[in-house]
């Protein structure tokens, strides 16, 4: 996906002609700050800002400059970029509205979208002579100089309505480091009713979002009430009706594949408002056309969850693709310790067995490549790495790797990082493919393990997303556990103890619900503890619904002690990074690494392959590798890739498996 809105700087130079009769004034922004706090200082809207830096509305940078309109006469004109069929604020149908030029627009297009003439649009906008029509402008849409029969005109009832959303409604701007935990402690919510409010940030919080923290963000649209930013309403006339006051659009990339179907699909919007917004949609969807689509509803169809689908129908063909794998083998390091041999140190060295089983899974990668006939070529350096130290640099600048296509590798996270931090410049994915850390952030850093606290909130989300009444069994030497639920499921109850250290059957029972799945997380490595829990759900079943579930794998649980059969009784359920039962693929894979290694393949075998695999499929696609990412995830032998942007920039994967103990004493993964 790509983003067309200019930084400031461009924007300013573009649209300098525009806003010549109009005072301005500059701001730059200082850390920390925040639209409201700017709008506050200049006594304007957050709205009149956005108008003059559309690409302010994905968040403020320190040092960044921002241009702010002049404080007028008391009177807010709202515009809209929206079709002119759609209502607008009655005042800017009079004075005229604004257009941002996206890529691929026509001055066709604009006057068809807006129902004007070429001429009025060049009278109103004369630069158009002399520079043409350029992404990033900013049009003058003349209006008829009246009031469109749809343009209707607030009632009283109406403008109590407006005031009413005005007077209720919290907002708070997010700021850098703020946790969805930190603001609802401020405010004294749950972050469950937090992002009930905001459902947008359920997946991630972007710094500078508007958080709605009390009553609703509502507008009197055609005499019904839809959600829209409450601080558009600020200094508006009380006669003046809004719909999509600060509208938010992308431009999308059209893939191979995509139909107009399946594109208003994708963005939630009707096949007629998507071809009102692209005129040019009517002549067909061409491959690698720029479109114009909502930003609200794509971030919901795509970022928020997207398909697994298979890579393999969408080989590109052409130029071949460049693959570095920078493995640490630490040749040099076996050649300086004479005494030992190459039997003694596989046997003691942990760290080399595990590199070579991922290598051994990554060379059956490379080899189902060639047979799939992928226009690739893999490359494999030893990067002589320790924790804290590597050859990483002078492996990138002795063999050229800026021009790469791809790298996996290093395996530990500081020194991906320095192969990230190198290649920045160049925009080459390093691929971290076992690092668990979060580490630093770089634009061009995939981190192919989901992190901790990833893993524990996806089997969260899971659990809600089924519409469960949850509750905790966490011993007080669970220390992480215990901060954790506090710090990102604070609404989570825990059940009590006894004095001798058994859970209270009366405290767990106190907590069931009828007609809901009770879920009971237990997290706790005393064997009397659990017993006990478990004792008190299997003599609740009879009248609950209830499953237990654990956070992290649990050894206790193969103590004799622990009965198998009560696990599946109450189907003991966890997340995994790796899938742990044995799908069809899988057994294929074993069969065909045994025959080559005469052993069956360790977790690192598997993960060898599938990291190498799914970044060699993402490689040869017909879009760029980042695309692959924002728009697909893919499920391999045992691993899951589903990438996301992180705040704080680079990618995190958050593909993980919620499997099951089953009555059949089978694992099986819940859908």
């Amino acid at each position: 996906m790509k983003y067309f809105f200019a930084t400031c700087a461009t924007f300013l130079f573009l649209t300098g002609s525009v806003f010549s009769q109009t005072k301005t004034l500059t701001h730059k922004v200082e850390k920390g700050e925040t639209i409201t706090q700017i709008a506050q200082k200049y006594q304007v809207t957050p709205f009149d800002i956005y108008q003059l830096n559309p690409d302010a509305q994905t968040g403020l940078r320190a040092d960044s400059v921002l241009l702010i309109p002049a404080k007028s006469d008391g009177k807010s004109i709202l515009t809209s970029s929206k079709p002119a069929t759609v209502s607008t604020v009655a005042s800017a149908a009079v004075a005229g509205t604004t257009h941002l030029v996206m890529p691929k627009e026509t001055l066709y297009g604009i006057k068809k979208q807006y129902n004007v003439s070429e001429q009025a649009l060049i009278e109103a906008n004369p630069e158009i002579l002399v520079d043409g029509l350029k992404i990033g402008m900013l049009l003058k849409i003349p209006s008829k100089g009246a009031v469109k029969d749809d343009v209707k005109v607030t009632t009283r009832k109406q403008e109590k309505a407006i005031k009413k959303a005005e007077e209720t409604a919290v907002y708070h701007d997010v700021l850098p480091k703020e946790t969805k935990y930190s603001i609802s402690r401020q405010y004294g919510i749950t972050i469950e009713q937090l992002e009930k409010l905001n459902p947008e940030v359920v997946t991630n919080l972007p710094i500078g979002y508007k958080l709605l923290i009390k009553g609703k963000r509502s507008a009197v649209i055609d005499s019904k009430v839809i959600t829209a930013p409450t601080d558009v309403y600020k200094e508006a006339k009380t006669n003046a009706v809004v719909k999509d006051s600060v509208p938010q659009y992308i431009a999308y990339e059209v893939q191979p594949k995509e139909t107009l179907y399946s594109l208003s699909k994708m963005f939630d919007i009707s096949q007629r408002e998507l071809l009102e917004l692209n005129p040019e949609l009517n002549a067909g969807v061409t491959i690698g056309m720029f479109i114009k689509a909502p930003t609200k509803n794509y971030v919901a169809a795509v970022e928020g969850k997207k398909e697994y689908v298979s890579l393999n129908k969408n080989i590109a063909v052409g130029k071949r693709k460049r693959l570095a794998m920078l493995l640490p083998f630490n040749v040099s390091a076996a050649d300086e310790d004479v005494n030992a041999s190459g039997y003694s140190r596989l046997k003691k060295d942990k760290f080399l067995n595990m590199t070579l089983d991922f290598y051994a899974g990554a060379l059956i990668a490379i080899d189902s490549a060639k047979t799939l006939g992928l226009p690739i070529d893999v490359e494999i350096y030893d990067s002589e790495e320790t924790k804290n130290s590597s050859n990483v640099l002078s492996l990138i600048k002795a063999n050229n790797l800026q021009t790469a296509n791809a790298i996996v590798g290093p395996f530990y996270q500081s020194n991906a990082e320095v192969a990230a931090q190198a290649l920045v410049e160049n925009n080459v994915p390093v691929v971290s493919p076992l690092s668990k850390d979060v580490g630093n952030a770089y634009p061009n850093l995939y981190q192919s393990i989901p992190n901790n606290e990833i893993v524990k909130n996806t089997m969260f989300n899971y659990m809600r997303s089924q519409n469960g009444n949850i509750m905790a069994v966490v011993d007080k030497k669970k220390e992480s556990i215990l901060s954790y639920l506090r710090e990102y499921q604070p609404g989570v109850p825990l059940v009590a103890f006894k004095d001798n250290g058994s859970v209270s059957a009366e405290s767990l029972k106190g907590m069931l619900v009828k007609g809901r799945m009770n879920y009971v997380v237990m997290e706790t490595a005393n064997t009397w503890m659990i017993k006990t829990t478990i004792s008190a759900m299997l003599s609740s079943m009879s009248s609950y619904q209830l499953q237990l579930v654990i956070l992290e794998p649990n050894e206790t649980l193969d103590f004799e002690e622990i009965k198998f059969t009560n696990l599946t009784k109450l189907k003991l359920m966890y997340p995994s990074v790796t899938r742990d039962n044995v799908s069809p693929e899988a057994a294929i894979f074993d069969k065909n690494y045994k025959k080559i290694n005469n052993v069956y393949p360790s977790d690192y075998a598997t993960r060898g392959f599938d990291v190498t695999f799914d970044t060699m499929m993402r490689l040869v696609q017909n879009v760029k590798f980042e695309q692959t990412i924002k728009t697909v995830a893919t499920d391999r032998i045992e691993n899951k890739f589903e990438y996301y942007k992180k705040n704080d920039g680079g990618y995190t994967n958050k593909g993980v498996h919620i499997m099951y103990y089953d009555t059949d004493l089978i694992i099986k993964e819940a859908k």
